[in-house]
């Protein structure tokens, strides 16, 4: 009952934020992406990893692999703009060209996600929007997140370089986005990278990247986590130019009264945001329960050190998470203060999918600003887990753990960042075009919309299917490993070839399963019975 009060009078607050400075607020983010990651000495094997959840209504389900090409001199690439289309079978963006800027020689191989995310290199990038200030947007610039993501990929080997390489293009050709957050790791580190734009009708970018010492984990769930910088610390800030200048001139900064904060100067109303630092207090609360953090605070730390060293297997089940066995799972009958202070019971128990108790009190559940959202969410597009390994050659050191849908109703399968293929099912746009079982996001999302229904039934039906299978192929990722170096050691395009049968053949596995569980939950789980 404590956890509630405190919960609501959370909510009362930011909402009286909320009413009296929301026109500088770029707004509807905090329903986005979750992003994870782990330093080496952190993680149970030496990985680096990082993750994202592609938590998203419009960005594209496909999946498809851009092989490594050499370009001519005097080649382009082209930018785009997004914005949103209706006029399909379900809701989408469209990129409208706007623009060129120049190629290089060679561009690396990589797996093109929504957000381009793992290329032949072992570089791996998540990505989480946060908004920003809405007067810093500039319709001027060229370069959008989903294209830098892709340059980064293209141009670089590992995080450093693709900070550089990406802070120098955006203040070049300018930045067309609201504010993101970028978690860029390579086989030794992991950065946190934080952009939004120069302001209304100018060409530039402001940007600022802390790596995540090699013991901690790190967190980022549509807001602005970077505070205090120091860039005579080049091994762990990095920073544009402007960063101290714009957020001075503006106002946004009294450096005479307090310390530079990156988050407050140029998205405090992320900050504000419950469903974002709910999920940060989670992942960390998780992770690190040593730390007994306040799940009603507004700061967490940027990072923490896991109690234990951070498993596979550990990171999956956070991505899953929905808050059970927490004051605040909405499985449960919770007693809360209705609009005038009077208790009500709300009737949160029931047999559907927890967190679809959709503007309860506009407090659980929906889409809202200050509502709750879980880390599992019905609207995910994909999900990724992506390790990084220094001991291992560039071909079979990166893997890109890939999951379909919803996190808590799908299973993450392997796949290599030196693959020359996919499974076909992923490359399929099934979704913009209507429902087909030959795409992977309508085959997983008719699973999970399923278990939805009858959840305190039905996902017990998954987990039985899909817990075994998943430490299977955990399980079987050492041997794998083992089995493509002994072939790289003959020729590397041999492991490669390997690897590419391999991880198809876990996602053929993966998707004959995901279709005999639909059709079995249509009939166990017919609603007339």
């Amino acid at each position: 009952m404590k956890n509630i009060i405190l919960f609501v009078l959370v909510v009362l607050t930011a909402n009286a934020y909320s009413q009296n400075d929301q026109s500088d607020w770029a707004g509807g983010y905090p329903e986005g992406c979750t992003s994870i990651t782990v330093g080496k000495l952190a993680s149970w094997d030496g990985s680096v990893m990082t993750s994202h959840t592609d938590d998203s209504h419009r960005t594209r389900s496909w999946i498809d692999i851009v092989p490594a090409q050499n370009h001519k001199k005097g080649e382009t690439v082209t930018m785009y703009k997004r914005g949103p289309i209706d006029t399909l079978a379900m809701p989408a963006y469209g990129h409208t060209p706007i623009g060129k800027i120049p190629q290089v020689a060679h561009t690396n191989g990589y797996i093109n996600t929504a957000y381009p995310s793992l290329n032949d290199k072992q570089l791996g990038i998540g990505e989480s929007t946060f908004g920003g200030r809405k007067s810093l947007q500039s319709d001027s610039g060229l370069i959008d997140c989903q294209r830098l993501c892709q340059l980064m990929l293209e141009r670089c080997d590992n995080a450093r370089d693709a900070i550089k390489t990406g802070g120098a293009l955006i203040e070049k050709y300018g930045w067309n986005d609201y504010g993101e957050a970028l978690t860029i790791a390579d086989k030794n580190e992991v950065w946190h990278m934080e952009i939004v734009g120069p302001g209304k009708g100018k060409t530039g970018a402001i940007w600022v990247a802390q790596r995540v010492p090699d013991d901690h984990i790190g967190v980022n769930v549509n807001a602005s986590t970077i505070k205090e910088i120091d860039l005579s610390k080049p091994d762990y800030f990095m920073a544009s130019d402007n960063i101290f200048k714009v957020a001075k001139e503006n106002g946004w900064w009294n450096p005479e009264k307090e310390p530079f904060k990156f988050c407050y100067a140029y998205a405090p109303h992320s900050r504000t945001s419950m469903a974002a630092r709910r999920r940060e207090w989670r992942v960390f609360s998780l992770l690190a329960p040593s730390l007994h953090l306040d799940p009603n605070d507004k700061d967490y730390p940027f990072s923490v050190k896991p109690d234990t060293l951070v498993t596979l297997e550990a990171l999956i089940s956070v991505f899953k998470d929905y808050y059970q066995n927490t004051p605040f799972d909405m499985r449960k009958t919770l007693t809360v203060a209705d609009k005038d202070g009077k208790e009500v019971i709300s009737p949160l128990a029931n047999p559907f999918m927890p967190y679809d108790a959709n503007k309860l009190f506009k407090i659980n559940g929906g889409w809202g600003w200050l509502g709750e959202r879980t880390i599992a969410r019905w609207y995910t597009m994909y999900g990724t887990i992506i390790q990084l390994r220094n001991w291992l050659p560039d071909e079979i050191g990166g893997v890109e753990w890939l999951a379909m849908d919803n996190i808590a109703t799908s299973i993450y399968v392997p796949v290599y960042g030196s693959v020359t293929d996919i499974a076909h099912q992923y490359k399929v746009p099934g979704r913009v075009n209507g429902y087909t079982l030959e795409s992977a996001w309508w085959i997983f999302n008719r699973l999970g919309t399923l278990t939805a229904h009858r959840w305190s039934d039905a996902h017990k039906d998954v987990d039985a299917v899909w817990n075994p299978l998943q430490e299977r192929f955990i399980n079987q990722q050492k041997k794998t490993d083992q089995k493509a170096l002994e072939l790289y050691k003959k020729k590397p395009s041999k492991a490669i070839s390997f690897l590419t049968d391999y991880s198809m053949a876990k996602a053929d596995t993966v998707m004959k399963k995901a279709i005999q569980l639909g059709n079995q939950f249509w009939t166990k789980y017919d609603e007339r019975f």
